[in-house]
């Protein structure tokens, strides 16, 4: 019961944040935070950096991710610093891949593809399981179980890049199309719910040239679909249910990877069908593999009670602020805009 109370609240937080979200978000001031001087081009404007509001989600959405991986993991008695440490170690794999594979899947500089990261996740993370169990194995007598840990892996992946979405609205990136140049059908269920971004530095105005212009709410479908999967997936793992777990979790979230793009207009390269979409597919058919081919088995059932517990740890807290600084800096200084910053005083009056 208390498991189910658990995600049916965690459905309620998410639903009433993407509520907010999808108002508010569009709008042109919610794109930049703060902008700090840099260096000064005369004798009353400065050269600014901006952090955005982009960076701020998807740090937050990381950190989310992290601490729900560590909290499913220790539920299934597997210790939280060891949890810790496989999220930490994949978590620092691809984020500087996002930026390496966007550049060669793209051909650009500055910019980021979670698509890519999560396609290097999903294949990485059994070697990070087995790389555990070789290190820890015999010297602590722990064992890590395959598809339970990859479970937990692609419950949080599915929740980090759900909220992670909603990065995506503030900078304006990951657009869908305009309703007007979209079927029917599509234009008549986005009617009353289309985006329209505002503000010239969102990257749907200076890439897509679309400012004002209604589009088809992609990333608001995806944050949805991706938490329902989520959440799908942890009731499943909190009732031992793992190999469906991750099935729902993972497949789910490529598969509606290769559905989206089709109604995507932001630039993925040259090609029709994408390298992304690519990704995606191998990346289920991976997951489909393991489940088939790998016991599920596991002597203990998930107690949500110990698996929060293991978040309330020095170490564990220390590493979450981290993660959230980290990406922070990694993604929310931003590349592509630039300010200028005046200074003065306020008039004191008489």
């Amino acid at each position: 019961m208390w498991n189910d109370l658990f995600i049916v609240s965690l459905a309620l937080v998410f639903g009433l944040l993407l509520r907010w979200a999808f108002k508010t978000l569009p709008r042109e001031d919610w794109q930049m935070l703060a902008a700090v001087p840099l260096k000064k081009r005369d004798s009353e404007t400065w050269s600014g950096m901006n952090l955005t509001y982009y960076g701020v989600f998807i740090a937050g959405s990381a950190m989310a991710a992290t601490a729900v991986a560590v909290m499913l993991l220790a539920s299934v008695q597997i210790p939280g610093r060891v949890g810790l440490l496989m999220v930490v170690l994949i978590f620092a794999t691809c984020l500087p891949a996002s930026s390496i594979l966007a550049r060669i899947v793209e051909r650009r500089q500055h910019t980021l593809t979670i698509g890519g990261a999560s396609f290097l996740g999903i294949m990485l993370s059994p070697l990070f399981v087995w790389a555990a169990n070789l290190a820890l194995g015999d010297q602590t007598g722990v064992h890590i179980p395959m598809v339970p840990t990859l479970a937990a892996f692609s419950i949080a992946y599915a929740i980090g890049e759900g909220l992670g979405r909603l990065a995506c609205i503030s900078f304006g990136c990951c657009y869908g199309k305009p309703l007007d140049d979209s079927h029917e059908l599509i234009r008549k269920v986005f009617a009353k719910h289309a985006f329209s971004f505002e503000g010239k530095t969102k990257k749907i105005a200076y890439e897509g040239s679309l400012a004002g212009t209604p589009v088809v709410p992609i990333q608001a479908v995806t944050s949805i679909v991706y938490l329902a999967a989520a959440l799908t997936g942890m009731g499943l793992f909190m009732r031992g249910s793992f190999s469906y777990a991750l099935l729902v979790a993972m497949v789910t979230t490529q598969a509606w990877r290769i559905i989206s793009e089709l109604v995507r207009a932001d630039y993925r390269g040259e090609r029709s069908w994408s390298a992304y979409q690519t990704f995606a597919a191998v990346g289920a058919c991976f997951v489909l593999m393991l489940c088939f081919f790998l016991p599920t088995e596991l002597p203990v059932s998930p107690d949500l009670y110990t698996g929060a517990s293991a978040l309330w740890d020095p170490l564990t807290i220390l590493a979450l602020q981290a993660v959230f600084v980290v990406t922070l800096l990694a993604t929310g200084l931003s590349k592509v805009t630039s300010s200028t910053i005046t200074f003065h005083v306020r008039g004191t009056g008489s």
